[in-house]
């Protein structure tokens, strides 16, 4: 899951586009879906809680849930389950 939400903190800051990242990740470690696309399969709002658990209770600054993460699942932008994610899905 942090693999995840490092890649939100890359997006947010504009360093790639989503389909840039999934693109990069999966030419180079060969994995079947990059990490933005398995976000959304996953669902966002999931994702969130695991990093929120994660940061909670190992009080550890790196598992910090990406800003951008909590304002997509604020905006009820939850993934494929909801139509829209980091992509759009019909």
């Amino acid at each position: 899951m942090p693999y995840i939400n490092e890649a939100f903190f890359v997006l947010q800051e504009g360093i790639a586009s989503a389909e840039e990242i999934d693109s990069g990740m999966k030419l180079g470690t060969n994995v079947p879906m990059g990490p933005l696309t398995l976000a959304d399969f996953i669902g966002l709002d999931t994702c969130l809680g695991i990093m929120r658990v994660l940061h909670d209770e190992f009080c550890d600054s790196k598992y910090r849930p990406s800003p951008l993460l909590q304002q997509y699942v604020t905006a009820g932008w939850l993934g494929k389950k909801t139509g829209r994610g980091v992509f759009l899905y019909r």
